[in-house]
């Protein structure tokens, strides 16, 4: 089996090495362009080409495929199957009739559970209790392809966008190898046909998304902290200073009468804040310009902590 291959972040990058762990033949990866990242803005490859280019596979990083020219470089090379995940840019039509057996993708969710761009925390912030993920034929249509397997992952009260994203990686890469020896085989999968029941859409994150407003409940804000980490990360401010939230949860709390975003302790077990229902305790968070550090650390260095206020955000996550 030739396996083309398209995706760009660390997810994409943990299905990739599964496919080339599987002994697949894999003569071509798409990702996206470097970026510019850190503070110098200095252009950084992404996690998929980084793990192409150690392994000498050629690797194409056009921002777009809609170029004729693209494309042409692209069909002069024959493909059994391209295996898609997390890429972020669209596949033509033409594109997607290029293998032999078409575009197949990893999408992380149990479609039609939130298509789109960002499935793994529209299911946290949603307070899903379980997720998963989809191998789907690729159409024209954004994750609306026919169904080739599903794997079904439960949520936990402490997960977060980063180990949800782990484990699905490891499953989707497993169920992908499944689907494509199959293939090898000459015993293709009977594909299964999206449901028009259940339809929900991951928009993509909007960075102010990730700014906390206190007067939403203690559980929708801890949603928000683990839904938004790895990144962009939940924040905050503390009298004009922006503090990243990362773990906390809610606490069993009775706080009538104190306004959100008061705080209302600050101990070694960590900082309650008062929310618009109930209150959360805080255990790590990471002011500007240093690492994570627990709150009993931040509450250490700073004194009369008890009774001071979060600041309001610009716009309210809703439960």
């Amino acid at each position: 089996m030739r396996v083309g291959f398209a995706g760009t972040p660390a997810f994409a990058a943990a299905i990739l090495e599964a496919l080339l762990s599987a002994g697949f033949e894999v003569p071509l990866v798409l990702t996206q362009p470097d970026r510019p990242k850190g503070r110098g803005l200095k252009a950084d490859a992404s996690p998929v080409k980084r793990l192409a280019t150690s392994q000498g596979l050629h690797v194409l990083d056009p921002p777009t495929l809609k170029g004729a020219d693209v494309q042409a470089a692209l069909l002069a090379i024959p493909l059994d199957a391209l295996a898609v995940a997390a890429y972020g840019l669209l596949l033509p039509a033409v594109l997607l009739a290029w293998p032999r057996h078409g575009a197949i993708n990893v999408h992380a969710s149990l479609l039609p559970r939130w298509r789109g761009a960002a499935p793994i925390q529209r299911a946290i912030l949603a307070g899903d209790v379980e997720t998963g993920v989809t191998i789907m034929q690729m159409d024209a249509g954004v994750d609306t392809g026919a169904m080739l397997e599903a794997v079904r992952v439960p949520l936990g009260p402490g997960d977060t966008t980063a180990s949800v994203g782990a484990r699905l990686a490891r499953e989707g890469a497993a169920a992908l190898v499944r689907v494509l020896r199959d293939l090898e085989s000459g015993r293709p999968r009977v594909p299964a046909v999206q449901p028009d029941t259940g339809v929900t859409h991951a928009a993509k994150i909007d960075k102010r998304e990730a700014l906390i407003d206190w007067s939403a409940s203690a559980s929708m804000i801890d949603r928000v902290i683990r839904a938004f980490d790895p990144a962009p990360g939940a924040s905050t401010s503390l009298g004009g200073e922006m503090v990243k939230l990362w773990r906390a949860e809610p606490a069993p709390a009775s706080l009538p009468g104190e306004p959100p975003g008061t705080i209302v302790e600050a101990s070694t077990a960590g900082v309650v804040v008062a929310c618009g229902e109930g209150a959360l305790r805080i255990t790590e968070l990471q002011p500007a310009g240093r690492g994570r550090m627990s709150a009993a650390a931040f509450a250490a260095g700073r004194r009369h902590l008890s009774g001071a206020h979060f600041d309001p955000p610009c716009r309210k996550p809703s439960d």
